[in-house]
């Protein structure tokens, strides 16, 4: 269940990232309002996930979820570049993350 919840908590990563740049400053009420909520569930899955989970798998494993759906984001819906490069960098965070759960 740990693994699920931090999984999760990793996408509101991406979540409220993607409403922090969008806030302007915090200063547009709607996704500034995102950004809270985002950051509030995405941190209390972090935590219930490290009731079991060591701290470093689980921190590495949730920023890693993070920034590949945050980045994948940007490039899909918001006019990101996107290079083969990029795509395989990204893909290796993904595999380093399967790696991180077998390893565990």
């Amino acid at each position: 269940m740990a693994w699920i919840v931090l999984v999760l908590s990793g996408g509101l990563e991406a979540v409220w990232a993607t409403a922090l740049g969008k806030s302007a400053g915090l200063s547009r009420p709607l996704p500034t309002a995102v950004f809270v909520a985002g950051l509030v569930l995405s941190m209390s899955g972090l935590s219930y996930a490290l009731r079991t989970l060591p701290v470093g798998t689980g921190y590495a494993v949730w920023v890693g979820v993070g920034a590949v759906l945050t980045a994948a984001y940007a490039m899909i819906f918001d006019g990101e570049p996107v290079s083969v490069l990029k795509v395989l960098l990204l893909a290796g965070i993904v595999g380093c993350v399967g790696g991180l759960k077998a390893a565990h």
